[in-house]
């Protein structure tokens, strides 16, 4: 589903993506690890198709995101680190937004816009203004406008971070349940992530992975812990990337 082949972006004379390799497949939940500024936006912005890439190649579905990007963006759904949300409309209201932009319109936007709802838990809040929302609902709403045309991949970068320990606990559910029928790569600088919602996970520094395996791999390498592990690969400092 997704296939990342010597991945590398340079930014000048900075590398802030250097020669990554991997895949997720339909029913897995990649979580990718790593501190602050290890590479991990910048690698989710390429697999999108935000950014161009430098070297190397990603395919969505078979399709490749530099050859055919319109094509395989439409595979894919993507819930931006941050992003952004137009205050003055109703949940409701953005969300059919953001269907008709997807191309859907008629009774199937009705239909994708109402399944979002229910699926985010967005019931008692779709006719509310989204700026008067909490930060956990406003959350919701940004990860129910990336399942509108029920994409085969999610993309979700840093998709918990901000949210309370209780609505971290319902995200990390949504993504495991999600992961059942799809093919999730999600972000993430949070360990318990990792045991609460992936399959698999890689830890990347400096723009390169330097772990790969189940949750339960990384923490035997960790001797047990997955903190200790993290600890012995990454550094304590990275420059932003």
């Amino acid at each position: 589903m997704i296939a990342v082949s010597d991945l590398t972006k340079r930014f000048g004379s900075k590398v802030a993506v250097d020669d990554l390799s991997f895949s997720v497949e339909k029913g897995e939940v990649l979580g990718f690890l790593g501190p602050n500024g290890a590479g991990k936006s910048t690698t989710m912005r390429m697999v999108t198709g935000f950014l161009p890439v430098t070297a190397g190649t990603i395919e969505i579905c078979g399709i490749s995101m530099t050859d055919h990007p319109q094509e395989a963006k439409k595979k894919i759904g993507y819930l931006p680190e941050s992003a952004p949300l137009y205050n003055d409309m109703t949940v409701s209201g953005f969300l059919k937004f953001c269907a008709s932009m997807r191309g859907l319109n008629g009774a199937a936007r009705k239909q994708a816009v109402e399944k979002s709802i229910e699926t985010c838990f967005l019931e008692g809040v779709a006719r509310q203004s989204i700026g008067t929302l909490s930060k956990g609902y406003r959350h919701r709403t940004c990860l129910a406008q990336s399942l509108l045309h029920d994409p085969e991949v999610l993309v979700l970068d840093e998709p918990t971070d901000g949210l309370d320990p209780n609505q971290k606990l319902e995200v990390r559910k949504l993504i495991k349940n999600l992961g059942r029928e799809k093919a999730i790569l999600f972000s993430t600088h949070i360990l318990e992530e990792v045991t609460a919602a992936c399959t698999r996970a890689v830890i990347v520094d400096q723009g390169t992975i330097v772990a790969d395996g189940t949750p339960q791999e990384l923490a035997d390498q960790g001797k047990g812990s997955l903190y200790d592990l993290f600890h012995q690969v990454t550094t304590s400092e990275t420059p932003a990337a």
